[in-house]
């Protein structure tokens, strides 16, 4: 039986206290725990989203900021970072002002309800919090509002491995030496609600079936999956 509700508003609010609590070692813990790997997906997620100098990019779920951060190092572009956690939210900002970037517009907000104008991001990015959402259409929904036509959405998130070895290796870390881990480190429930919102995550053929119900063109999957990652995007049409 789960320990945690993974839908509607009870998950979002567990999840706007759990990231709260643990923001002052989040970003030690991330590397740690994924043993680096989580940098090297951030800069192949970014490289696979074909953005350009002058487009305007939601980083939703933004934590504390290193995806927008990376897209900065690399374009000049118009960044907005969104988070449910007032708590990430500020870290990003310190860390902002701490590499002197500019162009960057810093926002407490929930992916269901984005207080964004319509049609007004070329690319949306999420990088490990989709799982988070409490109602996975109606964040869809609201990503597909907030993209000019053409825009793209992009996915970054954690799968269970197809491959037996992998997975075997994934779930064992994940269940029992992660959350220890994180028991030491940091808040006991979050390294506990981690790995049970990988296994109620749905499956990638679901998650492109509510990509397409949500008014996208079309949605596509990059196949990592033997390393416990997906990459998927979504494309708005050209209205």
């Amino acid at each position: 039986m789960p320990t945690f509700n993974h839908e509607g508003k009870s998950k979002k609010q567990f999840v706007r206290q759990m990231f709260d609590d643990i923001s002052p070692s989040y970003d030690f813990l991330n590397h740690l725990l994924s043993l680096g790997i989580d940098i090297h997906w951030r800069k192949k997620f970014i490289s696979y989203l074909n953005i350009k100098d002058g487009d305007t990019v939601l980083d939703m779920a933004c934590g504390t900021g290193d995806v927008g951060f990376e897209i900065l190092k690399h374009y000049q572009i118009q960044l907005i970072n969104i988070d449910i956690s007032s708590k990430m939210l500020d870290i990003a900002e310190k860390k902002a002002q701490g590499k002197r970037l500019n162009n960057i517009q810093f926002t407490h907000g929930d992916a269901e309800e984005i207080p964004l104008e319509n049609e007004s991001v070329n690319f949306l990015t999420i990088a490990y919090g989709f799982r988070n959402i409490g109602h996975y259409e109606k964040a869809l929904k609201e990503f597909y509002r907030v993209l000019k036509p053409g825009g793209i959405l992009g996915i970054l998130e954690f799968s269970i491995p197809k491959n037996r070895i992998f997975g075997w290796f994934f779930k064992f870390y994940f269940h029992q030496i992660l959350p220890r881990i994180g028991n030491l480190l940091s808040s006991s429930d979050a390294y506990h609600y981690l790995p049970e919102s990988v296994d109620f995550f749905p499956s990638r053929e679901d998650i492109g079936r509510k990509i397409i119900y949500s008014g996208f063109q079309r949605s596509n999957f990059i196949d990592y999956h033997y390393l416990g990652t997906d990459l998927c995007a979504g494309k708005r049409s050209p209205e």
